[in-house]
């Protein structure tokens, strides 16, 4: 049994294309990192994009790993793939593709495209790290593009009603998602759970 802890990169700086993390975002990597540090991680993967990768350094440091970049943890769209994209049309294009779960936006993929990406990850850590557990830092958007490929509609609305719907709002900066695989069936232990963020 593989556990694969799906870490969302922290809040990033207020800017188009491959955005860095805002001092904020640096602050809730670390405490994140406090999380690890009790754990015994076998792997650090993360996507290839800056967020992703700083908050992955953090946490890998702090556990004494390497990171692995690994462009399937890579969102399905970025805002800045397509040149001169104001935000507003970026999240028009996100709210289509989350509504229209095939629909390919340009210079990206579709929600269940980027789900099935995660999915082969997944596979290849169960394959390369056997009942093993690894940290995974991604996006948030790919993270529910996976669980809805891979969760009935039921077992996702004990987690939040409607949570199709409103998926784009479940996964907030840094949150960790706890996700266990047999190399059969996937188990949640876990769901956006950002009780480490707290102040003590």
């Amino acid at each position: 049994m593989n556990t694969i802890y799906l870490v969302r990169h922290g809040i990033k700086e207020k800017s188009v294309g491959d955005a860095k993390l805002s001092a904020k975002g640096i602050q809730q990597a670390e405490k994140t990192a406090s999380f690890f540090r009790d754990k015994k991680i076998d792997a650090v993967f993360s996507s290839p994009l800056s967020r992703a990768k700083e908050t992955a350094a953090i946490i890998a440091t702090a556990i004494d790993k390497d990171i692995n970049e690994e462009i399937g943890l890579r969102e399905r769209a970025n805002w800045g793939d397509i040149p001169n994209q104001s935000f507003d049309e970026f999240v028009e294009l996100w709210d289509k593709c989350t509504r229209e779960r095939d629909y390919e936006p340009p210079n990206g993929v579709s929600a269940r495209q980027a789900g099935k990406r995660m999915e082969q990850f997944i596979n290849e850590c169960k394959n390369q790290y056997p009942d093993s557990e690894i940290i995974a830092v991604t996006h948030g958007g790919i993270i529910t593009d996976f669980m809805v490929n891979v969760f009935n509609a039921e077992q996702l609305n004990d987690l939040h009603s409607n949570f199709i719907d409103v998926q784009s709002k479940l996964i907030p900066e840094c949150s960790i998602t706890i996700i266990r695989y047999d190399g059969m069936k996937y188990y949640i232990d876990d769901f956006a759970q950002v009780t480490h963020l707290l102040d003590k």
